[in-house]
């Protein structure tokens, strides 16, 4: 595929728009892996939005590839494996005020879900966390999108002074299911938190990132699950 933007959002964490011949996006949630020169393990990065012909991935830099992935510019050709994985399921039965939430680069695949559970004819709220007012991303995208969108930040810079549990209790949102994608201590505070059912993005390293190396297994209720095959999306209760 070819890069068709690279965009700097905050410190570190970049918009990178691919175009080019790609198979369609079955659930949002899915992801891609990105190969870059010189280094042996593809760059699993999640989708954030997509249409017929391109495709949009918001990554943070953390290391040599995705530093290395920052510089390039428009017009450069990658390797993408993907669309992967297993994404959200938005055909969930009586669902009507689904909660979405994110904590920092765990927020561009709800984008995507967002949009999807809109056209749906849900009525989804939004609550995302960061640990200060800059690196907020994505909050401008989402109001545009016209759903209710709340912000904590650790420090207080921004919205709601704590983590994204406190920001749920102050906004008092009302759900009937939730989705959500962040950090491993942000996962564990929503399961003890979150009085229904819910659908739970996992984040681990990944090899191949299509089951064949089984080094993203993670054990959950039903046994041992690769993230990268049978998730990265699976259900609370399964965890």
């Amino acid at each position: 595929m070819t890069i068709l933007e690279n965009t700097k959002l905050v410190d570190n964490v970049y918009r990178m728009k691919l175009g080019g011949g790609h198979k369609p996006v079955t659930a949002p949630g899915q992801f891609v892996n990105i190969a870059l020169p010189d280094k042996f393990l593809r760059r699993p990065i999640s989708i954030c939005d997509w249409d017929d012909e391109t495709f949009t991935i918001v990554y943070k830099v953390v290391g040599e590839g995705t530093e290395m992935m920052s510089r390039m510019s428009v017009g450069t050709e990658l390797d993408v494996l993907g669309p992967l994985g297993n994404g959200f399921d938005i055909e969930v039965q009586k669902m009507r005020h689904p909660l979405v939430v994110g904590g920092g680069v765990g927020v561009p695949p709800l984008y995507g879900l967002t949009k999807e559970l809109l056209k749906k004819g849900c009525h989804p709220t939004v609550v995302i966390g960061f640990n200060t007012a800059s690196e907020v991303i994505l909050f401008d995208e989402l109001q545009a999108l016209g759903v209710d969108v709340f912000v904590s930040t650790m420090d207080g810079t921004g919205g709601v002074k704590g983590v994204v549990t406190d920001a749920m209790a102050k906004a008092c949102v009302l759900y009937d299911y939730f989705y959500c994608c962040g950090p491993r201590p942000m996962i564990e505070a929503l399961k003890q938190e979150t009085m229904t059912e819910g659908q739970i993005s996992m984040e681990e390293r990944m090899g191949c990132g299509f089951g064949a190396c089984v080094g993203c297994t993670i054990e959950t209720k039903n046994g041992f699950r690769r993230v990268c095959a049978d998730g990265p999306v699976f259900l609370k209760s399964e965890l």
